[in-house]
């Protein structure tokens, strides 16, 4: 696309992932007569979208509110998501041909189990809108004019009268989420939240650390955030509940769902005191008190056919190594401290991870554009007229489950039919102020 095929343009969506794709989407459809063109520097359109769910797209969660995302604005995220609730996000892509599941966990997926399914429904009904897509065409730079937008690009300059900025944040930066949007945004008056951080992220362990010795291990556990003090890590106030999930043992720390949910939480908390722990709750609902009087309580048997069936022989083994335990001793035979150790380490381990895999291996970023700059029943910025901002770049982001997509068809509907509303008035606007010298030239 040259710079004058794109010189008459009215709405131009930096950034054609999730969000991107739905608010293009919605734009064409609000406004059919507007010109809508989505640019993104992605060599493959929509990667995270395919990888998401491990290639199956999680859409979205049976029951969505502000209370599975983190974000300063709890009151402005529930207005938004109101606005395009999961009803809508079902109706949209039965509209398109894609039926959705919902699985035990209340994640809705494609019956497919395809994440392919999911991205060429988007593009269809983009193309079925009118939606012009150029990639790979990677914006460079991006300034406000009195009459619009001018963005620099890899094909040319490009005007817009509206703009709708959702390049990403900077999670998974080779499916083209490198951060580049926040240095746009910045360049358009708005600011960045303090910490920029990877979201739904693998952390990590020390060198050596016994849990990175039974990589492929995964177990359904309970997680919870502790203080050094011993205090509960607070969210918005209130102290975290815990984290219910798998906990996938790895070569590097830990991962899996329950993980990935619980890394917001640390990097925040590890922010304000590095000793903040994981407690992994191996046994959900047993203590290590009441673990410790039923190993008393058994009589002429070893520790690890008293512990029989409650794990996998490979962990338990594991976890004996650790807590200096003879596994085929009977169980009175241990030492009192090296046996409230064992129990300690099955039902209520605390971890120090070492840090994250960071944002190569993170689902979504956590901070952004903080919500007290955008006008929530718009999208639109509060610092720059015509701007829309929808999608990861924002400040906010969701627990694992789907949230973090309701969060893009939510934030992007809005900000779609908001922009082409604005662009529509602009460009009647400006054919009117053509108009007048005609009308002037004739009367005189």
């Amino acid at each position: 696309m040259s710079g004058t095929e794109g010189a008459g343009t009215d709405i131009i969506v930096v950034g054609a992932g999730a969000a991107g794709l739905f608010a293009a989407t919605w734009a064409a459809r609000t406004c059919p007569d507007l010109h809508v063109t989505a640019v993104d520097g992605a060599k493959m359109l929509g990667a995270k979208i395919l990888v998401a769910g491990g290639g199956r797209c999680n859409v979205t969660h049976h029951a969505v509110d502000e209370r599975d995302y983190r974000g300063a604005a709890p009151a402005a995220i529930r207005a938004v998501l109101r606005r395009f609730p999961v009803e809508e996000t079902i109706r949209f892509f039965a509209e398109f041909g894609v039926e959705l599941k919902r699985e035990d966990t209340g994640k809705l997926f494609p019956t497919t189990d395809q994440a392919r399914t999911v991205l060429d429904a988007l593009l269809g009904a983009a193309a079925a809108a009118g939606v012009h897509v150029v990639h790979p065409c990677r914006v460079q730079s991006i300034c406000a004019k009195d009459d619009g937008f001018e963005l620099g690009t890899e094909r040319g300059p490009i005007r817009a009268r509206c703009v709708i900025l959702c390049p990403g944040g900077m999670s998974l930066p080779r499916s083209g989420s490198d951060g580049a949007g926040f240095a746009m945004a910045r360049a358009l008056g708005h600011t960045i939240t303090p910490m920029v951080e990877p979201a739904l992220v693998p952390l990590t362990l020390p060198d050596g650390h016994w849990l990175r010795q039974l990589s492929g291990v995964s177990l359904p556990a309970s997680i919870l955030l502790a203080l050094p003090s011993g205090a509960r890590v607070h969210v918005h106030g209130k102290p975290l509940k815990p984290i219910e999930g798998a906990v996938l043992c790895t070569h590097f720390g830990l991962s899996g769902p329950a993980i990935l949910d619980v890394s917001r939480h640390w990097i925040h908390a590890h922010a304000a005191d590095p000793g903040v722990r994981v407690i992994v709750q191996w046994l959900p609902g047993l203590s290590a008190e009441a673990l410790d009087q039923r190993l008393l309580e058994v009589k002429g048997r070893s520790v690890l056919a008293a512990l029989h069936g409650l794990l996998p022989e490979r962990f338990l083994r594991a976890a004996c190594a650790e807590a200096h335990v003879d596994g085929t001793a009977g169980v009175q035979q241990i030492p009192r401290d090296r046996r409230q150790l064992l129990t300690r380490l099955l039902c209520a381990c605390e971890v120090l991870p070492s840090g994250t895999r960071g944002f190569t291996a993170a689902e979504t970023t956590a901070g952004g554009i903080p919500l007290d700059e955008i006008d929530g029943v718009t999208m639109m910025s509060r610092r720059t007229n015509n701007l829309f901002i929808c999608g990861e770049v924002l400040d906010v982001d969701g627990r694992i489950g789907g949230f973090s997509f309701q969060w893009a068809w939510a934030s992007g509907f809005i900000a779609g039919c908001a922009a082409a509303d604005r662009a529509s008035s602009l460009r009647a606007a400006a054919i009117v102020n053509k108009s007048r010298p005609r009308q002037r030239e004739a009367s005189e």
